[in-house]
């Protein structure tokens, strides 16, 4: 692999940094060539690291006809950019050289000007145009790409990588004193050094660091600061010192060639900006093992945890900086404490290895998608969207298991909420009905999902069948591989359903895995044999519960004790339900008075399982209950069930993920999916149409026996996910990539 980066040359901090390491460490692995647009010192550092470092300079335009030719005579694979003239750059190579262009974006270019309208208005405004002829987009934070994306970048074509730094490197020792002496600081022995290394301008809000500094003076005199940067607002900032009475004790000290000199001068690190991706002066200070005060912008809160690997203030607050700086410089053992934990958080999470690593698989991407067309990703399909956690669990486990394929995969979901599941999962999202905007992205898309859930069936709706069916035959036509996913089947009633369903599923189907035999008989009985029928499990089923104090909160929301004993109740209306109610109630009322369980009634479906809840709680007056709305996230409502002691559920998501958790089942089943579900794990069952008080307590009562020797259920549970990565494993044969079959 071979390409070409492409930048100023006048480039200095962050991006100096970045691009020199950046390029030293890939160059290791891959072939990479610097071409700076000007000589100077970046393009010398950068040849003395062993970079090939090439300068064309004299012009832009005649610069540009020499990177052009420069482009086709060595054979680059792919052509990276830097900085808005490395942008303009890219952009207008892109169709005479007709290699794929990524731009790296390293700070909110609407603010990169800030303060300098006539550059704004020239520089910003190519860069602007630059960035949106460019094709693919990485940021170096998460909050960067999800800025872009909020801006209308394409989410598929735009990616994240944090900075990386050397972390196993040695660090040398220096004077600090000398240092001191260089720079004209007063520090005498005994004080603390804070410091921040930002260029003078105004989207560093070094005003804020100042004001901060002088609060934290006001209890802890014997503090210093130094500041490494230059800029437009240092006459600002040091009329701003002198106002505040601590001019003597704060030190501009312009720019530093040597950054390790810098940071070992200091006891405390700071950042101040009010936008910022992930600065280098943060990972840099992490070497050296600073305790670092934050604002809370871009990147920054993936390695400062506030309270744990360092503090975090909200941007411009210079009160509440000032308070954390004191606090630091009155407690040696806190700095030293803080100062461990953010070293190790970046050393293992911020590595130059682990950017290199992703840096190069973005490219791989890149070339892979280039030489598909168009195609690349998936799209899914399924009832989502319409506040049933059970399926919510279907799309978040096939998302999951999506991106272990290949992180970087483009994948598109429908949605009845495609806000609400572009924000949960990172994902693109069209309406589910949006039939021109589905048909679009089935053309892009290398394999379509019909997702999970019992789609094929008419009980609900023929409607709803009909709709499945035309789906799958669409992405045949348009071009996609297809696959039905860990998905149940049945019951279709109308002989025109079936008819339908066979010719569609012969015809226009690759792959379907299932989630228990009585589907592969339905398919059989069917008749369809054209695709390949793989058993599996539900996808729901490798999904791991919320962290403990989020299942806590939810608890203390309802207004319940988080350690108490429950009986889960997970119902819903359904033909008959009604008259069934009365017996819902006495058994609840008789796991209280036997066991000393709480009931507690859980809405898998918030939209509608509440009436439902509601009914049966009318009929148990004098017995206290829990309600449990929602609606619950996925991971949520399985931590709700984990901390049940048996469930009784009508639902099907409900006894999946009471099962995933080992907690002993009782089924009420309406449907031959849940009685198959339950037949697979060796669950209590009973139909909704056979229901009565005697049957369902004693089946609670079979149910409470089994928290004594649950193993029966727990190796019920293991053989499913055993064989639930076949689902996986074979959309992977579908994309023409590989996972471990285990």
């Amino acid at each position: 692999m071979k390409v070409i980066h492409l930048i100023s040359g006048g480039d200095t901090g962050g991006a100096k940094t970045h691009v020199h390491s950046l390029l030293q460490n890939l160059s290791r692995s891959i072939d990479v060539t610097l071409v700076c647009f000007r000589g100077g010192p970046f393009a010398e550092e950068a040849a003395a690291l062993g970079i090939d470092t090439r300068v064309m300079d004299g012009g832009f335009f005649r610069a540009l006809r020499g990177v052009r030719a420069l482009i086709e005579s060595g054979g680059y694979d792919i052509v990276h950019c830097h900085g808005s003239r490395a942008n303009l750059a890219g952009a207008l190579l892109r169709r005479s050289t007709k290699k794929p262009v990524v731009s790296t974006v390293h700070s909110d270019y609407r603010l990169d000007y800030l303060g300098r309208p006539a550059a704004a208005l020239t520089y910003g405004k190519l860069n602007v145009f630059a960035l949106r002829h460019i094709k693919y987009h990485i940021g170096v934070s998460d909050a960067m790409r999800a800025l872009l994306i909020s801006r209308g970048f394409p989410r598929a074509t735009t990616f994240a990588i944090y900075n990386g730094l050397d972390f196993s490197r040695t660090l040398p020792e220096r004077s600090r004193a000398e240092f001191y002496k260089r720079v004209g600081a007063d520090v005498r022995e005994g004080d603390i050094v804070v410091g921040a290394a930002a260029r003078l301008d105004p989207v560093k809000d070094l005003a804020t660091l100042v004001r901060g500094f002088a609060e934290a003076k006001k209890s802890v005199p014997g503090l210093k600061l130094i500041i490494a940067g230059e800029g437009a607002e240092r006459p600002n900032l040091e009329s701003l010192a002198a106002s505040l009475g601590v001019a003597d004790s704060v030190t501009l000290a312009g720019w530093l060639d040597d950054m390790d000199e810098y940071y070992g001068a200091l006891d405390i690190n700071t950042l101040t900006s009010i936008s910022e991706t992930f600065p280098y002066a943060i990972t840099e200070g992490a070497a050296h093992r600073l305790p670092t005060v934050s604002s809370r912008v871009g990147g920054i809160p993936r390695l400062i945890e506030d309270g744990f690997t360092g503090y975090l203030f909200e941007p411009g607050d210079y009160a509440a900086l000032g308070e954390r700086i004191a606090r630091l410089a009155s407690d040696a053992r806190l700095r030293e404490r803080l100062g461990e934990a953010i070293f190790e958080r970046a050393a293992r999470d911020f590595s130059m290895e682990a950017t290199c690593r992703e840096q190069c698989a973005v490219y791989r991407e890149i070339l892979d998608r280039e030489a598909h067309g168009s195609r690349a990703g998936v799209l899914i399909c399924g009832a989502y969207g319409m506040g049933n956690a059970g399926d919510e669990a279907i799309l978040d486990a096939i998302t999951a298991e999506m991106r272990s394929i290949d992180p970087l995969m483009p994948i598109t979901v429908l949605s009845r909420d495609p806000e609400g599941a572009e924000k949960r999962l990172d994902v693109d999202a069209i309406h589910t009905f949006n039939v021109p905007g589905f048909l679009r992205v089935m053309r892009r898309r290398t394999l379509y999902i019909n997702g999970g859930g019992s789609l094929i069936q008419d009980v609900t709706s023929r409607r709803s069948l009909w709709f499945y069916l035309f789906t799958l035959r669409a992405a045949r036509r348009c071009g996609c591989r297809v696959m039905m996913y860990g998905c149940g089947i049945g019951p279709v009633r109308r002989p025109g359903g079936v008819r339908s369903t066979r010719r569609t599923l012969n015809s226009c189907v690759d792959i379907i895995t299932l989630r228990e035999p009585d589907s592969m008989e339905e398919l059989h009985r069917f008749g369809v044999e054209g695709p390949e029928l793989i058993l599996a499990s539900d996808p729901a089923l490798t999904l791991s519960p919320a962290p403990a104090e989020e299942i806590d909160a939810e608890f203390n929301s309802a207004g319940a004790d988080p350690e108490g004993k429950y009986i889960c109740f997970a119902l819903r209306r359904w033909p008959g339900f009604e008259e069934k109610a009365p017996a819902f109630a006495a058994a609840a009322r008789y796991a209280h008075e036997k066991y000393g369980l709480t009931p507690a009634f859980v809405s898998i479906n918030h939209k509608s399982d509440g009436e439902a809840a509601a009914a049966v709680a009318s009929l148990m007056d004098g017995v206290e209950r829990v309600f449990i709305p929602g609606p619950l996230p996925s991971a949520l409502a399985i931590g709700v069930m984990s901390r049940m002691e048996i469930v009784v559920s009508m639902r099907l998501h409900g006894l999946i993920f009471a099962a995933g958790q080992g907690v002993p089942l009782v089924g009420v089943s309406y449907d031959p999916k849940v009685t198959a579900f339950l037949r697979c794990v060796d669950g209590g069952c009973v139909t909704l149409e056979d229901l009565t008080e005697d049957g369902l307590c004693r089946l609670i009562d079979a149910a409470a026996a089994l928290r004594e020797d649950p193993a029966a259920l727990e190796a019920s549970v293991a053989r499913l996910r055993a064989i639930e990565h076949k689902n996986t494993a074979s959309a992977a044969r579908l994309l023409g990539k590989q996972v471990n079959d285990q």
